[in-house]
């Protein structure tokens, strides 16, 4: 079991040079990565922050924590561009960027700029782009034809330094995004709702991940991140979770918890192991 943080980074988190703080605070506790929405939840009057700025200012704050969005909706974004974002935050976090992926969850932030807000066209969407992001990083010169995207004879440069990708960790509950996080590198779930309260028991988690490795084709190790609220040296509570496949416990940190003093004080205190 590794241990990182997730930042809600809507109202009072959505200053970037609070999440920093977090983050340098996280490194020197021993938590390993640090992760952050993406939402725009301005659109329903909450403050948010950009998250590759905010990555962008935790890379250059911090040496050894690994980096990335839980979850950026690909479906709202333009894979090339956001190839290019990732890449270039990979160089200069040294090759410790997590892109965390799925469908979006807030139809709001899609109709507000008439975006599409059908899930099918937006899964179809999410998988198209993905296949897109995993060409471009490749380094080869790209021609695609989609039904939503097109690229003509372009070679993305420059690469990120992670080979032959940046992870990828999808996200999502349904049937279908689990067998979509199956062909990828990972699976990130909440586990813990807005009450602090844990919604997925290692049982119900032991499940969907068999689910996955039923589908999933490649040898090749496969991350389980899970969100949660935990104490300072409550051990039972993540190896109960590890024993069912969970790799990853990623501690919920959000201005709904407590001030800023108190998720400081959280963090310093260390991981629950």
């Amino acid at each position: 079991m590794r241990f990182g943080i997730e930042v809600v980074t809507l109202g009072d988190y959505a200053d970037p040079r609070l999440v920093v703080r977090i983050a340098q605070a996280a490194e020197t506790a021993g938590w390993e990565g640090v992760f952050v929405w993406d939402h725009l939840g301005f659109v329903w009057d909450a403050p948010s922050g950009d998250p590759w700025i905010i990555l962008s200012a935790v890379a250059q704050a911090t040496k050894k924590l690994k980096i990335g969005s839980s979850v950026t909706p690909l479906p709202r974004r333009r894979p090339h561009v956001l190839a290019n974002t990732l890449a270039t935050l990979d160089l200069l976090s040294e090759g410790r960027v997590i892109f965390g992926v799925g469908l979006g969850g807030v139809p709001e932030e899609f109709t507000a700029f008439g975006d599409m807000e059908d899930t099918k066209v937006r899964a179809a969407m999410l998988d198209e782009g993905l296949e897109i992001l995993n060409r471009l990083w490749s380094g080869e010169k790209v021609t695609h034809h989609g039904s939503h995207f097109k690229i003509n004879d372009v070679a993305l440069a420059p690469l990120p330094i992670q080979r032959p990708r940046i992870p990828v960790w999808v996200g999502g509950e349904s049937p279908p995004a689990l067998r979509r996080a199956a062909r990828w590198d990972g699976w990130v779930v909440g586990g813990v709702n807005m009450e602090g309260e844990m919604i997925k028991t290692p049982e119900q988690m032991a499940e969907k991940i068999s689910y996955i490795y039923q589908h999933r084709k490649s040898g090749h190790p496969f991350d389980v991140a899970l969100t949660g609220i935990s104490t300072p040296g409550d051990r039972k509570l993540p190896q109960d979770y590890a024993a069912v496949g969970v790799t990853w416990w990623l501690e919920s940190l959000s201005g709904l918890r407590g001030s800023f003093d108190d998720l400081l004080t959280r963090v310093e205190a260390g991981p629950p192991a």
